[in-house]
């Protein structure tokens, strides 16, 4: 039986959205095609008419997880106002964010793994990055390349504080991981 357009997008839609999930839960090798499919309750069979292959998949999973959180990052510093690096960097580095792997930002949970990916994947990760950049180099003062190296060094600070975070099997330091990072940015904000 044939689905409509607006069947197969829909479906094309949730195997992306629980493949972004799962893939950050477990990682690129640590689940399959078939895993992804049956949590997205399709058939196995459908998938390669929705993408090319499992690196297919993984680019356009991680993509649309860091546009998410792009997206979102966005309206914590548009709705901050002056406070809004601070806001962006609580966000960033809420203990809810890491209480769970299957949420959060992609290059905390998969970027470790990223290098050992196709080209495709990687060049995700390299324009997801690049997207959160441009909206915390927003806010940022000074120049375009200061902001830019600022907002550089913050994020691979952020993005290390929170691969700690998950790395660590308790809590407590994992928040005080976080916490001493937050205080750290701000004071030299």
């Amino acid at each position: 039986m044939r689905v409509s357009r607006e069947k197969a997008a829909e479906n094309r839609e949730r195997i992306i959205a629980v493949a972004s999930t799962l893939l950050r839960e477990k990682g690129f090798d640590g689940i399959g095609v078939a895993d992804i499919m049956k949590a997205a309750e399709l058939t196995h069979g459908g998938f390669y008419g929705h993408f090319e292959s499992k690196d297919d998949l993984a680019a356009q999973a991680c993509d649309a997880a860091l546009a998410k959180s792009a997206a979102r990052w966005t309206e914590v510093r548009d709705s901050a106002g002056d406070d809004a690096f601070a806001a962006m960097i609580a966000h960033y580095l809420s203990p809810r964010q890491y209480d769970s792997s299957g949420r959060g930002c992609a290059l905390v949970a998969l970027g470790a793994e990223a290098p050992r990916q196709a080209k495709s994947v990687r060049a995700v990760f390299r324009d997801g990055l690049m997207r959160l950049v441009d909206v915390l180099m927003g806010a940022i003062p000074g120049t375009k390349a200061a902001r830019r190296r600022k907002a550089l060094a913050v994020m691979a600070q952020l993005v290390g504080a929170g691969v700690l975070a998950r790395a660590v099997n308790d809590g407590a330091l994992a928040e005080e991981i976080l916490e001493a990072t937050k205080r750290d940015l701000l004071a030299r904000s």
